[in-house]
């Protein structure tokens, strides 16, 4: 199973169809978004991937209500869990510890991908690009747990 990582796309709808455009040539199997989407506008183009999404609030994330109802209930306060392949999986926005052998987090606009205790920390850095001019998404194989780092 592969799964697409992506976080802080900050309203970036070039960037955000490119990385839509990635999850779908890559084939993932489902998508993560670990929170700073902005407007509910920036929603649409996710309608455009071949699978599944789901996804969190970030810190700037102020239209709760409008980012929910246009995501169809697909984004949810940090952090979120899901399990595949006898694997837990944490979404959150800024980095906590939870119990799940992989945590996904964004906030920083840097990439991490990291095992810490034997943990696989996964930080896709920013889709968005503004900061640091460098946009960025992870493609996760979840059976190997090899993780690529992608810049668009």
């Amino acid at each position: 199973m592969k799964i697409g990582i992506i976080s802080d796309t900050h309203d970036n709808l070039v960037k955000i169809r490119e990385a839509v455009k990635i999850f779908n040539e890559h084939e993932v199997d489902f998508v993560f978004h670990a929170g700073d989407f902005i407007a509910p506008f920036s929603l649409d183009p996710f309608q455009k991937l071949r699978c599944d999404w789901a996804g969190v609030f970030g810190n700037n994330d102020g239209e709760k209500e409008g980012l929910s109802k246009r995501s169809g209930g697909r984004i949810k306060p940090p952090p979120l869990l899901w399990e595949a392949q006898e694997k837990k999986i944490a979404v959150t926005h800024q980095f906590i510890s939870v119990d799940a052998q992989i945590i996904i987090f964004g906030h920083t606009h840097h990439p991490r991908i990291e095992k810490v205790d034997g943990k696989l920390l996964i930080n896709p850095g920013e889709a968005c690009g503004w900061l640091t001019e460098k946009s960025s998404l992870v493609i996760l194989d979840l059976e190997s747990l090899d993780a690529e780092l992608v810049y668009f």
